[in-house]
């Protein structure tokens, strides 16, 4: 039995995409093993958000190749995409695949001798127009289901366009029937991925009809599926992000009160700059709704830092709208030069050192937002989900609004959804709970 095994960087749609490759193999008689561990074949799923995943891949295949040199590599993902020359002069790298090729990995296979040179099949991104549906399984308690792909927004530092594709959804019965199928594998969470969800049901059909579904009706479908403790929408644009969509939340009993709404910069000029669809009124509209229909909601935002003209009067702009934003952390990006966007193009180069300083000003931020968010809760009695993880004696989960909860290991709690008392933080900032008696929170349960 040959052994293949993954490593993805990235986001949470790589996650499900790698775990889809890895059930083609497995339905081939493949054994899939840990990274690790020795392995016939190496996959490696890529990302290229930033200058630094890119680096990585280098590192990641010279570690596997440390493990098994005679191992067969092959590189995939936004990266391969994008620069699949630059990866077929790794050493040690055999295959690169693009976007449209990935899912025919077992395609390519025929022969797993190591090649002096890496072969390559990519194709014009224009030909990556159709949704291939994945969900994550089995490494984690919650699963991500991918329901949504590429982008046709057009931000000017961005190369998830040229990585991906356009704009592509899978339809609502498809997306219900995953949902339906994870309930039944004993999965209490599901995260919705893509890569601009809330622009989902952008489809057409054969016939170049437009479709009629939108994200709010995949929210309100999925909300009716049984077995599935909660539902959670990751990253969503503040334009796409709908009055209703929040409302329905807000009253859901499945779908969690925590959204993560990118920003990119709290300065208007920069905003146009980056080409976003939106300026910070309407953000702080999205936040003020939030808040007023789920004062307990968690809000995660994702900023840049040193973006091409951007002065220490436009970061401090950014810095003192955050700051008065009831948000409750920050995912903080620095700004890295990419081929192929017009922000490249860019004169005004803020220097990496003042890249660095913003970064690290804003991540102080967002701890003490964190903590604060934390605070407002300590006493409450909340939902939790409980993962596998044993650190020390200690065990992990999250709340339904996303506060990271901490108490002494127990194996019957893992995958458990339990009512807790959230008792104050320790020195890593971590909730301590305790667990509500009653009989209906039995463990056993």
């Amino acid at each position: 039995m040959k052994k293949v095994a993954f490593h993805t960087l990235g986001c949470k749609l790589n996650f499900s995409e790698t775990s889809t490759i890895a059930c083609l193999f497995e339905d081939q008689g493949y054994q899939k093993v840990d990274f690790k561990e020795p392995s016939d074949i190496y996959v490696i799923n890529t990302c290229s958000v930033t200058a630094n995943a890119d680096k990585e891949c280098k590192q990641i295949v010279k570690s596997a190749l440390a493990v098994s040199p005679d191992a067969y590599v092959v590189i995939v993902g936004c990266y391969a995409q994008l620069k699949p020359e630059e990866i077929s002069n790794i050493e040690g790298v055999d295959l690169v695949l693009g976007a449209s090729e990935k899912f025919k990995l077992l395609n390519y296979l025929s022969d797993l001798t190591k090649k002096t040179k890496a072969e390559i099949y990519s194709c014009e991104i224009e030909e990556a127009n159709f949704f291939v549906d994945s969900y994550s399984f089995g490494d984690r308690t919650r699963v991500f289901l991918k329901v949504q792909d590429g982008c046709d927004y057009n931000c000017s530092f961005c190369t998830i366009p040229l990585a991906r594709g356009k704009s592509r959804s899978d339809s609502i019965l498809n997306a219900v029937k995953n949902a339906t199928d994870i309930a039944k594998q004993d999965v209490k969470e599901i995260v919705l991925t893509g890569v601009n969800l809330g622009d989902f049901g952008n489809n057409e059909t054969k016939e170049g009809n437009k479709k009629q579904e939108l994200f709010f009706d995949l929210v309100r479908e999925l909300d009716k599926v049984e077995g599935i403790e909660r539902f959670r929408i990751s990253s969503i644009e503040p334009n796409l992000l709908k009055d209703e969509t929040i409302e329905f939340v807000s009253r859901s009993k499945r779908f969690a009160p925590h959204f993560h709404i990118p920003l990119q910069s709290g300065s208007n000029k920069i905003l146009k700059a980056m080409r976003r669809r939106y300026l910070r009124d309407l953000y702080s509209e999205r936040v003020a709704k939030i808040k007023t229909m789920m004062p307990h909601c968690c809000i995660g935002v994702d900023v840049i830092v040193g973006f091409p003209g951007e002065t220490d009067e436009d970061f401090l702009d950014t810095y003192h709208f955050l700051n008065e934003l009831p948000i409750s952390y920050l995912h903080v990006f620095t700004y890295s030069e990419r081929d192929n966007t017009d922000a490249i193009l860019l004169k005004e180069v803020v220097p990496i050192a003042i890249r660095k300083k913003r970064n690290k000003m804003l991540r102080i931020l967002s701890a003490k937002k964190l903590r604060l968010f934390y605070e407002e809760h300590i006493g409450e009695t909340r939902i939790v989900l409980f993962e596998s993880d044993n650190k020390e004696g200690f065990m992990h989960g999250f709340t339904d609004n996303y506060i990271k909860v901490k108490t002494p290991y127990n194996p019957l709690l893992i995958n458990k959804v339990k009512k807790v008392e959230l008792k104050g933080l320790d020195t890593d900032g971590n909730m301590l709970v305790t667990l509500v008696t009653s009989p209906s929170n039995s463990i056993l349960n």
